[in-house]
C-alpha cells in the first residue's frame, strides 16, 4: 500500500512540472519578445511551449496508465483525456 501512495506522489509531482514547464517558457518568450531582440526565437518558445504542453498531456496519461497497473487495476485504460491538468 505504501508504494501505491509513492506512485500517486510522484505522479502529483509529475503533473504539476509538466504544467509548469510550458509557462516558464512562455514566460522566457514574452521577455524575449518585449526586449525586441530576437522575435523568431520568442515565436519558436511559443511553439515550443505548446509542444510541450501536448508532450506532457500524453506522457501524464501513460504514467497513470501504467500506476493503476502497478496498483492491480487490470482495467487501466489509456484512452483518458488529461486536458483538464494543463488547462487545455
Amino acid at each position: 500500500m505504501e508504494e501505491d501512495n509513492v506512485l500517486d506522489e510522484l505522479l502529483q509531482n509529475i503533473a504539476a512540472l509538466l504544467n509548469e514547464y510550458p509557462k516558464a517558457i512562455e514566460r522566457r518568450a514574452a521577455v524575449i519578445h518585449a526586449s525586441g531582440k530576437d522575435p523568431e526565437l520568442a515565436e519558436k518558445l511559443v511553439k515550443a511551449a505548446d509542444t510541450m504542453r501536448d508532450s506532457g498531456n500524453l506522457y501524464l496519461t501513460w504514467a497513470k496508465h501504467f500506476a493503476a497497473q502497478a496498483e492491480g487495476n487490470t482495467d487501466a485504460s489509456s484512452d483518458e483525456d488529461e486536458t483538464d491538468d494543463f488547462g487545455i
